[in-house]
């Protein structure tokens, strides 16, 4: 198998064991080395109890992952000062991996907070500011 291959199972693997379930930290360092990674899993899991995450997309090339998908989940949690709002998210974002001896070492998000926010019901009302010409 190689390196493309068995990252593409590695994530996977990961996928199947966190998407929809709870999220123990114990369960997360599993899988999961990248300690920023780890923090942003359990934040979200404290808002969004037992979120899924559904894989639309999956590229996986040598060590790195790719993956387009889209949350799910029900804002159950209060924190930052946002209280529960009871409601549920659909919300597509895009993820990249490195994986490094079967562990996630690194990743980066792209997410559209504001239809989160939306939603949520937290998003203010645009604003239009007109620019001033100098």
């Amino acid at each position: 198998m190689n390196a493309s291959q068995q990252s593409r199972r590695f994530f996977l693997e990961y996928h199947q064991a966190l998407s929809g379930k709870r999220k123990t930290p114990e369960l997360i360092a599993q899988f999961v080395a990248d300690e920023k990674l780890k923090a942003h899993i359990q934040f979200f899991e404290k808002l969004f109890p037992e979120y899924e995450v559904v894989i639309d997309e999956l590229l996986a090339e040598g060590e790195r992952v790719f993956v387009r998908s889209h949350f799910v989940g029900k804002h159950e949690g209060e924190a930052e000062g946002i209280p529960a709002t009871h409601k549920s998210v659909e919300a597509p974002f895009a993820l990249g991996y490195t994986i490094k001896n079967q562990k996630i070492v690194s990743f980066w998000a792209i997410a559209n907070e504001m239809e989160f926010f939306e939603q949520l019901g937290l998003a203010r009302e645009q604003v239009n500011v007109p620019i001033e010409k100098g």
